[in-house]
């Protein structure tokens, strides 16, 4: 079954390849990228169900860590897989529906689902990679096509906002790159597991530096204060269906590898009290730029930052139950923000225009989409029983068993957040759908083929709030095998941290090297 680890990565990178073939053929590319992204769903649903027997892990090539590329799928990574597929495919079915590629003036549609299965095989590489070096490449994988993506059109505005973001991301791989350098330098290694064995024994200064050069550069691409000032430039401009993928999945790649890496890497807690101030930080300093917006899609791009500090300030209480909520707020905010966005582009198609000011009158127009829109805005502000309510819930709990000051003030800074993010999104649904329009709306319809997906990834959501005791159940093992950190290294280097270089078939012949 080890092969399964690698279908979410292959197969999206075959079909780009098939996708190129058929360029003139849209039709056709439609239904390989579906049949692509359903295939690998499928896998990472039964990863899901293999990991409860333990890590499942692919040497690459045939070579055993460390010597080789370790693609290794925990309940932490499964998790992720799961919930990254599902809202992609469902962000596909929606651009598809909304014929988005075929009215983009500069990008053809031979480019959008070719760069599309890309940016899957990148998201899925970062999560299943177990080398450093390795989620480096699957950040920049996706980074790569989201270039595209988000300069798709070729509007001076699209351009202005890729440029922006280009920059900032580029700023954060060499950053990246310069980590990775050092720690190859300090340990002889890059592979995660045993990177856990060799850090411990390395100048605990030297440890700091390597730990603070990692969260600086996974804090820009989760869009951490101070570094997340790009986003709120960047995301609005993009099509409602990459805005959505983007605002769902891109800054939960850099969340997975904070927890990751501080987790299985630096169990020691060192700048826990730091990760409280960012976490803080980010909250508040988010969601007091979403009340100031006036435009629906800048409004939630400053909530995804704020959001982002509910699952940091998890990673920085250390403890078990805190880990269990953030991994639990990560999977709740994928579906929930991804969901927004596309709701965003249905208001946006319906009232032409995405400025409150000059919305209104949609709960007459479209009583439908006024529903779309309150129930996931209703979750990300935390209304029970939503999986808002239950992950902010987790946190609180876990943060006052702690019974420290800054644990304190975090629940304090987190109910404040929550009741802006509530007032911010309250006001958007009002001005949107209650209060009269200035101006009469636009006689656009809104046809069922872009409604259903929407729907669907808010039905999602509400199917996880009613799961929410399985799923919680689910992420507290993930958050016990993360802490315990020996079910992951013993799974790569079975030979107890020793490892010989060789898978068993490529060693029939000849000991390896250790």
């Amino acid at each position: 079954m080890s092969w399964l680890v690698a279908v979410p990565v292959v197969l999206p990178l075959i079909g780009t390849g098939l996708t190129l073939v058929l360029a003139r053929r849209p039709k056709a590319q439609a239904v390989v990228s579906l049949t692509v992204l359903s295939l690998v769903l499928t896998a990472a649903v039964a990863l899901l169900v293999r990991v409860e027997d333990g890590p499942v892990v692919m040497d690459v090539g045939g070579w055993a860590a460390p010597v080789g590329i370790a693609l290794v799928a925990d309940r932490l990574s499964a998790l992720m897989l799961v919930i990254s597929v599902t809202v992609t495919l469902g962000v596909l079915v929606y651009s598809l529906a909304q014929g988005l590629a075929d009215r983009a003036r500069a990008a053809p549609l031979a480019i959008y689902h070719p760069t599309f299965l890309v940016l899957s095989a990148g998201v899925s590489n970062a999560f299943i990679s177990g080398d450093l070096f390795n989620i480096y490449v699957g950040f920049e994988v996706l980074l790569a096509a989201s270039f595209v993506l988000i300069t798709l059109g070729g509007t001076r505005d699209r351009i202005r906002a890729g440029t922006i973001y280009v920059v900032v991301s580029l700023v954060g791989s060499l950053i990246f790159l310069i980590a990775i350098a050092l720690v190859y330098a300090a340990t002889g290694t890059l592979n995660l597991a045993q990177l856990a064995l060799r850090l411990p024994e390395i100048d605990p200064g030297t440890q700091l530096v390597l730990q603070v050069l990692l969260l600086v550069a996974f804090g820009i691409k989760a869009a951490v204060f101070p570094l997340s000032a790009w986003l709120p430039d960047s995301y609005p401009t993009a099509p409602a269906p990459v805005t959505a993928v983007f605002a769902g999945l891109l800054t939960k790649v850099g969340v997975y590898a904070i927890i990751r890496t501080q987790v299985l890497l630096f169990p020691d807690g060192r700048l826990d009290e730091v990760l409280m101030v960012v976490a803080l930080a980010t909250m508040l300093v988010g969601i007091l730029g979403a009340v100031a917006q006036d435009d629906i899609k800048r409004l939630l791009s400053f909530t995804l930052v704020s959001h982002i500090g509910f699952m940091v300030w998890g990673v920085a209480t250390s403890s078990q139950a805190g880990l269990s909520a953030a991994i639990f707020y990560t999977a709740h905010h994928i579906t929930v923000q991804t969901g927004l966005f596309l709701v965003v582009g249905l208001i946006e198609r319906r009232g032409g225009t995405t400025s409150l000011v000059r919305l209104g009158s949609l709960g007459r127009a479209a009583p439908v989409l006024a529903a779309l829109y309150f129930v996931p805005a209703m979750t990300l502000a935390g209304i029970p029983p939503s999986t808002g309510f239950l992950g902010k819930a987790g946190l609180i709990t876990a943060a006052a068993e702690s019974g420290t000051g800054w644990s304190y003030t975090l629940i304090a800074g987190g109910l404040l957040t929550s009741l802006l993010t509530l007032y911010a999104v309250g006001r958007a649904w009002n001005m949107a759908f209650w209060q009269e329009a200035p101006e009469e709306l636009p006689r656009a319809s809104t046809p069922a083929g872009l409604v259903g997906p929407a729907a669907a990834l808010v039905a999602f959501s509400l199917a996880l709030a009613i799961g929410g005791g399985k799923l919680y159940d689910y992420t507290d093992s993930a958050a016990a095998d993360l802490r315990d950190r020996m079910p992951y290294i013993v799974a790569v280097l079975p030979d107890d941290g020793r490892g010989t270089g060789q898978s068993e078939s490529a060693s029939q012949g000849g000991e390896g090297d250790g």
